[in-house]
């Protein structure tokens, strides 16, 4: 997506900051102060041209909400296209949100209200986390949910065994 000249201009002069909305089958866009609104599907291939148009628009924080993993595929092209992205708790924008005085939820508005929360707020930029890394936490993540459910399952069978009939 190309820009005009004048767009370019208004650009390098602003500081501009974007929210991401993630959604299972698209981002939600929305870059601050420019007002310009973006949807693509939420796919690799779409997740590469998305941050190859944001990369023009020279953004001083991108602000994504934490989806449960639907958010790590779009953090990690930021990333290695070496763009400062923060990840937020969705409970902060929701009381941004509120704090501003929106009472309705549509992921427009959610991505609007993350830029400002951007702006306003200047969460931490993401450290850059190596591939190997981020496969170890995976793995790690999943250590901890399988030895949760271990526990709950020995629990379980002690109260079946001692349970009287």
């Amino acid at each position: 997506m190309p820009l005009k000249q004048g767009v370019r201009s208004q650009m390098e002069e602003t500081l501009n900051y974007v929210g991401i909305d993630v959604s299972k089958a698209r981002l939600d866009v929305y870059i601050r102060p420019l007002n310009i609104t973006l949807k693509v599907a939420n796919t690799k291939e779409e997740i590469t041209t998305l941050v190859e148009t944001l990369k023009q628009y020279n953004p001083k924080l991108i602000v994504i909400e934490a989806t449960g993993g639907l958010e790590t595929e779009a953090i990690i092209k930021l990333q290695e296209y070496q763009q400062p992205v923060a990840l937020i708790n969705p409970r902060q924008g929701r009381d941004f949100a509120k704090a501003l005085g929106y009472l309705a939820k549509t992921d427009t508005i959610d991505a609007r209200v993350l830029a400002h929360f951007g702006e306003a707020i200047q969460p931490k930029i993401l450290a850059i986390e190596s591939e190997e890394s981020r496969q170890l936490s995976e793995l790690v993540s999943r250590r901890r949910q399988l030895v949760e459910m271990q526990t709950a399952e020995k629990i379980g069978a002690i109260a079946l065994v001692e349970k009287p009939y």
